[in-house]
């Protein structure tokens, strides 16, 4: 690939570089706002690139001796390095975006609450620094946990508990996903101890028994439960379930005043529009029925964090309403900041795998 762009690739990218440039040196929120329009308007880009992408691809694969000639025209190759300039531009224009926030959001400036200790390890959210923090106040006791919708396990908020020696079950209802955790931690003799994974589509009818099934006790350390649809469901169907931390998906886009439940449907999925789940004061209200306080919500505005009445002491921000933890949807700000991520793979053991 070349290290420069041919005279048929905009002179406006090399023009976003300078502005990229100013935008750090001045630091400004406005800044912010004019790069991720800019961003908007290469995503078009990326689109009709993505779509070109599957056409020629889908050519090659049926032409194996066209693929050699396809990579070495100077248009795709102008297009895909392109791509690379457009992605690192989102993503510069997102970590600054992270950081304007936080010196302007005043939440982060409360040592009692959690946001400012978030940190991506395998979450989406920054959920892994959080729930580190809780339980650096409150103590973990047997180091365990239950998560519901945990897909491949690439990108979930208990891989990294999974990481640091935590025992745990998973539940996923994707087939594909859950042979391909088998067949990694398969080659693991710790985690493979240590993790039961069950495949099953989970509802407010079959939870208890799941749970009955998998021998799973009504106090585990971390409970977190992201099926969008009917999270808040699940959770009400679990009266005597008592972890001492909860996790759950809310709907960011209702007002923290408004109690608000998507309606129970058998079979009913999402399909990505504003009905899902439950308003963050609906999650409030049942934790609150339950036992639980709301000490927490995420960056991106997606996980809210409860910890059960008896843990709290003086550790976390008051009061614990959505009105004071609620956080706005910033779904633009998810992603994975570093490198792909992968199922977390076992320490070396020089005793399985010596240096010969």
């Amino acid at each position: 690939m070349r290290n420069r762009l041919s005279p048929r690739v905009p002179k406006l990218l090399r023009q976003e570089e300078s502005e990229l440039l100013r935008f750090f040196l001045f630091q400004k929120a406005a800044r912010a706002i004019i790069l991720f329009e800019l961003a908007a308007q290469y995503g078009q880009v990326i689109q009709f690139m993505n779509v070109f992408d599957r056409i020629s691809l889908f050519i090659c694969n049926r032409m194996p001796a066209f693929r050699d000639f396809y990579f070495s025209l100077p248009i795709i190759r102008d297009l895909h390095f392109l791509r690379q300039q457009i992605a690192q531009l989102d993503y510069a224009a997102k970590m600054q975006c992270i950081e304007t926030l936080k010196t302007t959001n005043p939440h982060f400036k409360d040592p009692k609450r959690l946001l400012c200790h978030g940190a991506q390890y395998w979450s989406q959210n920054f959920e892994d620094g959080m729930i580190e923090e809780i339980f650096r106040r409150i103590l973990p006791t047997n180091k365990t946990f239950v998560e519901i919708g945990v897909e491949n396990g690439t990108e979930n908020n208990t891989t990294a508990l999974l990481a640091a020696g935590w025992n745990g079950w998973w539940l996923e209802g994707n087939a594909e996903a859950c042979t391909e955790i088998t067949q990694a931690i398969s080659q693991m003799p710790s985690i493979n101890s240590r993790l039961k994974l069950k495949q099953a589509y989970v509802s407010p009818l079959n939870i208890q028994q799941l749970f009955e099934e998998l021998g799973i006790p009504q106090e585990v350390d971390l409970f977190s439960l992201d099926i969008d649809m009917h999270t808040y469901h699940i959770c009400a169907a679990l009266p005597h379930f008592k972890p001492r931390v909860i996790v759950v998906e809310y709907n960011g886009g209702i007002s923290p005043s408004v109690e608000w439940i998507t309606p129970w449907k058998a079979g009913e999925t999402w399909d990505r529009t504003q009905k899902f789940g439950a308003s963050l004061k609906a999650f409030e209200l049942l934790g609150r029925a339950r036992g639980y306080s709301l000490v927490g919500c995420d960056l991106t505005g997606i996980n809210a964090f409860f910890v059960r009445n008896d843990l709290l002491g003086n550790h976390f921000a008051e009061p614990f309403t959505a009105e004071n933890h609620y956080e706005c949807p910033k779904y633009y700000l998810t992603m994975r900041f570093g490198h792909r991520s992968v199922l977390y793979e076992e320490s070396h053991d020089p005793k399985r795998y010596p240096y010969t």
